[in-house]
């Protein structure tokens, strides 16, 4: 019987000690960090997604630019825990003590790391046509894996003036100079082409223009006055050099006969306003209808002249900035991967020459000359461009099945796109002088 009390009494006291281990454990684990450095998140995607629920739910994360490819820290909760097991993203428990300890450490003048503050869930908008499916945009493929909600806009929301409510817009991979996608001479006689025509004229006519390039030219101009007050703009593949031509030619009409009914203008190349475009500048228009081009600024073609480069030489480089200085492009750039795999679309990437030299060129192909990942300011907002059509399909084609997003949960290409859903999260930091 004394034996058994005994017993009783070291194993109430192991209990007590258990359990006081176990509340100062979880009193010091204050803080939830979320890796993204290579082989440590085993989903890179959700991860964003996880930082936008954050954020929806009213509570600051911590962004740590350039520490271990560019992690989340986030005080404790049980239910940011729970949410990170069930998407499946990888998160530490830390001390308050070793939280302060990583902060310290990126303080250090000498470390190209910083700490940014994220306040804000953005409200996102896709500019995009009815009936589109997800799967047809990387962009709103990867909203949909990461579990991030976003509204559908089109033409009428632009131009009746409805952006203003909006934080971050994304231009679907559209055609802004009225010209289709210059599919004419593959798909003039497919249904969803002939189709897809008739409802722009119509949606044209209805919203008071007489032509879809007018139309689109009056939607780039909105879109435009949204970045130039404070909006951040996102586009990929033709969203990029088909919106920049738009603006450029406002004054002129660029369309053949088979596209708006009439000609081109014969003299629209020396009418091109570049003072008005956000990214490039001197390029020549491709005017035949039947090439597959909207001008020079494309670099896709270099990929197969004078021979072809093999898929897996097809790279681009992040460049690397100063996560103290120059904090914006070292958000847009956090990675796990520096070297990230190329992939084309109908504008793949672009010429350097024709690159404004305001402009922050953030991945570049040194081997091809041309760059992939650009961005700059207008006004009170930003633009980032983004080239290629799918960062996990190298060679996309009209029709291909949908990428599986849950086979690329790590994907570097994929990063890029989300670093820019998080910019306009970000507490304003004065420049430091």
């Amino acid at each position: 019987m004394l034996f058994l009390n005994l017993v009783f009494l070291v194993m109430k006291k192991f209990l007590i000690l258990f359990s006081l281990l176990f509340i100062v454990k979880i009193g010091c684990s204050s803080y939830i960090l979320i890796p993204m450095d290579e082989g440590k998140q085993k989903n890179h995607l959700k991860a964003y997604g996880i930082a936008f629920w954050i954020l929806q739910n009213d509570l600051e994360i911590e962004w740590l630019l350039n520490y271990r490819g560019g992690s989340f820290l986030i005080k404790y909760y049980n239910d940011i825990e729970k949410e990170c097991v069930i998407r499946g993203v990888s998160f530490d428990i830390i001390a308050d003590i070793q939280a302060k300890a990583i902060k310290q450490a990126i303080s250090d003048p000498e470390v190209n790391q910083e700490v940014v503050k994220l306040e804000k869930s953005p409200k996102i908008a896709v500019y995009t046509p009815p009936g589109k499916m997800p799967w047809d945009d990387a962009v709103t493929m990867v909203l949909e894996y990461a579990e991030i909600p976003y509204d559908k806009i089109y033409d009428s929301a632009v131009i009746n003036i409805a952006l203003p409510k909006y934080d971050w817009l994304h231009l679907h991979h559209e055609d802004f100079t009225g010209q289709y996608g210059k599919f004419y001479v593959s798909y003039k006689n497919a249904t969803w082409y002939q189709k897809q025509q008739k409802e722009s004229e119509a949606r044209a006519k209805r919203l008071g223009f007489e032509k879809v390039s007018q139309l689109k030219a009056g939607v780039a101009t909105r879109i435009k006055e949204f970045v130039s007050g404070g909006g951040f703009l996102f586009t990929m593949c033709s969203g990029t050099d088909s919106y920049d031509i738009a603006l450029s030619a406002t004054k002129t009409d660029i369309c053949e006969s088979m596209f708006d009914g009439d000609a081109a203008d014969k003299q629209a190349q020396s009418k091109l306003d570049y003072t008005q475009t956000l990214a490039f500048k001197d390029y020549t228009l491709k005017t035949n209808p039947y090439e597959y081009e909207f001008s020079s600024i494309d670099g896709t073609m270099v990929r197969f002249k004078p021979k072809r480069i093999p898929e897996n030489q097809d790279v681009f480089n992040l460049f690397e900035f100063s996560a103290k200085w120059d904090i914006v492009p070292t958000m847009l750039c956090q990675n796990h991967e520096n070297v990230i795999k190329g992939f084309m679309g109908q504008t793949t990437d672009f010429h350097k020459r024709f690159v404004k030299s305001s402009v922050t060129i953030m991945g570049e192909s040194k081997a091809l000359g041309t760059v992939r990942y650009i961005s700059g300011e207008l006004g009170q907002g930003r633009w980032t461009f983004y080239g290629g059509h799918d960062p996990e399909d190298y060679q996309h084609r009209v029709g291909d099945p949908p990428t599986d997003l849950n086979l690329h949960p790590n994907s570097p290409g994929y990063r890029l796109i989300l670093n820019n859903l998080l910019f306009p999260a970000a507490k304003k930091k004065k420049r430091k002088t």
